[in-house]
């Protein structure tokens, strides 16, 4: 169990019970779309986002993208970090169907999975500790992550191997991945995936 200074914003009661099995901190749910309409939970996300900070867990499916995206717009100020869960496939217990895309959600996931996925994204870390690796949107396009054919086929076998969901935009891979390596790091990647000769100058 770690402790996060930072309130997570998680879409259910049951993602809510499931990460309380692994963080101390505040955990706020947003009881899945409704957030769109309720203007007092979302004055409460915006005061923790600039008083402490908030951290956003969502499921990897189409509709956790979408409530991702959506408080990501809504908070104007503070600081905002992006953890995400790997797409599994499985359905979880207490559901007698799984999900609309067949992907486990945060409930479903290992406490050890959850963990990583908080380390991923620099959580666990000091300011000070976290990597910063210069990893942009313009040295994705580099490495052929977009602007190629194959781009969005490159994507996924780097999101698969480092344990990342598929519906990721550019933008967002290149804030995870910052927080995990170096722009190095990413190259030698490229190079096993691909067989590219991506070392650069």
């Amino acid at each position: 169990m770690i402790n996060i200074d930072k309130a997570v914003v998680v879409e259910g009661k049951y993602d809510k019970i499931k990460l309380s099995s692994v963080i101390n901190g505040v955990i706020i749910c947003t009881d899945g779309f409704q957030i769109f309409k309720d203007k007092d939970k979302m004055s409460i996300i915006r005061h923790y986002a600039e008083k402490t900070g908030i951290i956003i867990l969502t499921d990897s499916d189409s509709a956790g993208f979408k409530i991702r995206n959506y408080l990501k717009g809504a908070v104007k100020n503070g600081s905002i970090t992006n953890v995400y869960i790997p797409d599994i496939f499985g359905k979880e217990r207490r559901k007698a169907e799984p999900s609309k895309e067949g992907k486990l959600g945060v409930e479903g996931m290992s406490e050890e999975i959850l963990l990583e996925a908080f380390r991923r994204a620099g959580v666990s870390c000091t300011e000070g500790e976290k990597k910063t690796g210069g990893i942009d949107k313009m040295l994705l396009y580099e490495l052929g992550y977009s602007g190629a054919p194959d781009a969005s086929l490159r994507r996924r076998e780097l999101l698969k191997r480092l344990g990342l969901p598929e519906l990721m935009t550019t933008a967002a891979i290149a804030d995870i991945l910052n927080t995990m390596m170096t722009a190095d790091e990413l190259r030698e990647i490229t190079e096993e995936l691909c067989g590219a000769d991506v070392k650069g100058d």
